[in-house]
């Protein structure tokens, strides 16, 4: 006799698992935790460009989060309320690391000390790595609220609305940063791409 296969369960909703871990289940936590951990570290990581750094912004919206879920309506989704608060973590871990660290590259408003002038376009072989890092770099000098628009949108998944109710502000003030922002990003990696 053959067993019946088994049907799989869906898998429980953000709202579930919330709700279950308000009653104490630590697996709820931990499954709610991995949905949802790379988005963040991906956030995290673009919004400081350091490893060790994104981990500590993910681990202190986690501890954030966890502190005042009950809290949460359930007005946006979990998603968007946790990458509201892993990347006001992360800018604020910036701006500490910035207070410390003369060296940490400062937003601008000008281009120009980014690249070398000695800097060649490079070729068509433009490695993944290569291009990851000169990205990194454009987005570094870009304003704050640019940047971290940007990242939302791009690195956290968000929809122009999601974005505006993690930042607070207007679907209009979020088309329009995320124009400048590719304006800029686009200026400053012409001369190293060639088309």
């Amino acid at each position: 006799m053959n067993p019946l296969p088994r049907m799989a369960m869906p898998e429980p909703s953000d709202r579930e698992l919330i709700e279950r871990i308000l009653q104490g289940d630590p697996p709820s936590l931990d499954t709610l935790m991995q949905r949802h951990h790379a988005v963040a570290y991906r956030v995290a990581c673009r919004l400081l460009r350091h490893e060790a750094d994104a981990l500590d912004a993910v681990q202190d919206g986690f501890v954030n989060v966890l502190s005042h879920l009950e809290r949460f309506r359930g007005q946006s989704s979990f998603r968007t309320w946790l990458l509201r608060i892993v990347s006001n973590a992360a800018l604020d871990i910036g701006r500490a690391k910035n207070r410390r660290d003369s060296r940490f590259l400062a937003p601008t408003e000008d281009f120009q000390g980014v690249y070398d002038s000695r800097s060649t376009p490079l070729d068509h072989g433009l490695e993944r790595a290569d291009l990851r890092t000169l990205l990194d770099d454009a987005l570094a000098v870009l304003p704050v609220v640019q940047r971290q628009t940007f990242v939302l949108h791009v690195d956290g998944d968000l929809s122009y609305r999601e974005v505006a109710e993690v930042l607070g502000i207007s679907i209009g003030t979020v088309m329009s940063r995320l124009f400048y922002a590719r304006q800029r990003l686009r200026e400053a990696l012409a001369h190293h791409v060639q088309s």
